[in-house]
């Protein structure tokens, strides 16, 4: 029986070119499976940090301890693997620094972040525990992937940094990049649709709605027509603030003063007093 297809031909020819094209990324890209281990990176990670919410453990383990530790070793080891792979100069000694460093800061991260469950649960009346914030709101998810991530960013490691965000704003529609600057007591109720850009800065107590976006203007071009990397592109967002569904504020020179309202849909590009309460208007 003849199995040769008409397709044969075509599928050969193009996997040729595939290849070359695949040793071209080679160059870049110097670990296969990249995708999955990041979540895989995550996922140790927030076992370790929150073992009773995310990991296997139950209120009655007396090996709790053991258990963090080994879950929290293993992402050590990822993660170092992960960033001399990713390292054209296989510098060990850098990767072995970077996880040090990043180890060592979990427990802060944890403090983050318990601040914005609180924030959660003090700044939405369905909220039960917090347990359930953990485990139900799309907010928190996309919120302590972020804290791990921006901990990552400062330290170098860009690249892993912005696919555990990318990673969350699959799962949850909150795109918060992880160069954003965020403090404590930080809530997104609802969460659909949020962006919340690079250079963006946000104080404490802030507490956004669905569909809100923290943007850029249109991008400064160089003398060859590209946008320039590395300048400030992002609002700055005050204490204390509350900025409700579909509203868009944009701009590097933009600030947005403590204690301010900003109503639903407002479309702001100037920056806005302490104190403040802003609201759409329809013009006619």
């Amino acid at each position: 029986m003849n199995n040769k297809h008409d397709f044969d031909t075509f599928v050969a020819e193009t996997a040729r070119k595939l290849t070359l094209r695949s040793e071209k990324q080679a160059e870049t890209i110097n670990r296969s499976g990249l995708k999955s281990q990041v979540e895989t990176l995550i996922s140790l990670l927030r076992s370790a940090m929150y073992p009773r919410v995310f990991g296997s453990c139950t209120r009655e383990d007396y090996y709790i301890s053991d258990d963090i530790r080994i879950t929290l070793h293993r992402g050590a080891l990822l993660l170092y693997d992960i960033l001399y792979d990713l390292d054209p100069a296989k510098d060990a000694v850098k990767a072995n620094s970077t996880v040090c460093d990043f180890i060592s800061g979990l427990d802060d991260i944890c403090a983050l972040t318990e601040t914005d469950v609180r924030a959660a649960y003090e700044g939405d009346p369905a909220a039960r525990s917090e347990t359930e914030i953990m485990l139900a709101y799309p907010a928190f998810e996309a919120i302590s992937i972020y804290r791990i991530a921006h901990r990552l960013y400062m330290l170098g490691a860009e690249l892993i940094a912005r696919m555990m965000t990318e990673y969350a704003h699959r799962l949850t529609g909150i795109d918060i990049h992880p160069g954003a600057e965020i403090g404590e007591y930080f809530f997104i109720d609802h969460g659909t649709g949020v962006v919340i850009g690079e250079t963006c800065t946000i104080k404490d107590h802030v507490k956004l709605y669905q569909g809100v976006t923290l943007g850029a203007l249109s991008f400064k071009l160089d003398d060859n027509g590209n946008p320039i990397k590395g300048i400030k592109r992002h609002p700055d967002i005050g204490s204390h603030v509350v900025i409700y569904a579909g509203a868009t504020i944009l701009g590097g020179d933009t600030v947005i003063g403590d204690n301010t309202v900003i109503g639903s849909n407002a479309w702001i590009t100037h920056s806005v007093p302490a104190g403040s309460k802003v609201f759409y208007t329809k013009q006619d």
